[in-house]
């Protein structure tokens, strides 16, 4: 009984250590960002159809609006990877995202069938993804408090 205890709190202390390294935190938080990178970089190389995304949303004028959500997405994901306010970078992408996801993934005006449904899906994952932003805010936040 003692021997698996032991060896259940090795593998718990292993898997800690890996979950708390440096280089898993960098990997996750550029997996969290990993839609406001591509993203912008897509655009940039497409530029014709990041003004087309812009006007099919009704945002004008479309290239200002394009170039701004480049320069957004990228400036506040180096915020996220690189911890320089995090915290502001973090809050900044959750705003964005509930406010492009009400734009965007207003699956409540779509007919039923599997369009409504893929934008419903759409929907809720980025509202957990704007929760996992709110929560690094809040972990760096709380960090910087000494708690």
């Amino acid at each position: 009984m003692i021997d698996q205890f032991s060896s259940t709190h090795r593998r718990g202390s292993l898997l800690a250590r890996i979950i708390a390294a440096p280089a898993t935190s960098l990997i996750a938080l550029l997996a969290l960002c990993a839609a406001y990178i591509q993203g912008p970089i897509t655009k940039i190389f497409d530029f014709n159809s990041a003004v087309a995304e812009m006007n099919h949303f009704g945002l004008h004028p479309a290239a200002f609006f394009a170039v701004a959500v480049i320069a957004f997405e990228l400036a506040a994901s180096a915020m996220v990877v690189s911890g320089v306010l995090r915290w502001a970078g973090a809050l900044a992408l959750a705003a964005f995202t509930l406010l492009a996801t009400l734009i965007a993934l207003r699956f409540w005006e779509l007919p039923a069938g599997m369009d409504r449904m893929m934008a419903t899906n759409a929907f809720f994952e980025h509202l957990g993804l704007a929760g996992a932003f709110i929560i690094v805010a809040a972990i760096d936040l709380t960090k910087g408090a000494g708690k």
